[in-house]
């Protein structure tokens, strides 16, 4: 028997997938590069996503977007969401690029 994660139900899907679209854009092949420098000259260690919301590294590149405000309206389940989505992205940066930014990658 494997391990099958329960599928939440989103309440906020408006909300979501506007911030889970900046999320995939910031992790797109042709654009994480930036977004991991970004977050090396701002010193923000790339699993802090509070952090990389209040320091607005996900609004570079978008137009009106507003992470922290979407996130904030998310519901709790919603948010967990978000984070687990957030971390599954950031973990499936290819090898190469993990490497050059190890700092950010770093356990405390």
């Amino acid at each position: 028997m494997t391990f099958e994660q329960a599928a939440i139900k989103v309440q906020k899907e408006r909300e979501f997938a506007e911030l889970q679209a900046a999320v995939q854009d910031a992790f797109q092949p042709k654009r994480v590069e930036w977004f991991l420098k970004h977050l090396d000259r701002k010193g923000i260690r790339i699993r802090d996503f509070d952090r990389v919301l209040s320091e607005k590294v996900l609004e570079n590149g978008g137009a009106q977007l507003n992470a922290k405000q979407l996130y904030d309206s998310l519901t709790v389940s919603d948010q967990a969401q978000m984070r687990e989505f957030y971390l599954s992205q950031l973990e499936a940066v290819e090898l190469a690029l993990r490497h050059k930014f190890k700092k950010l990658y770093q356990y405390y």
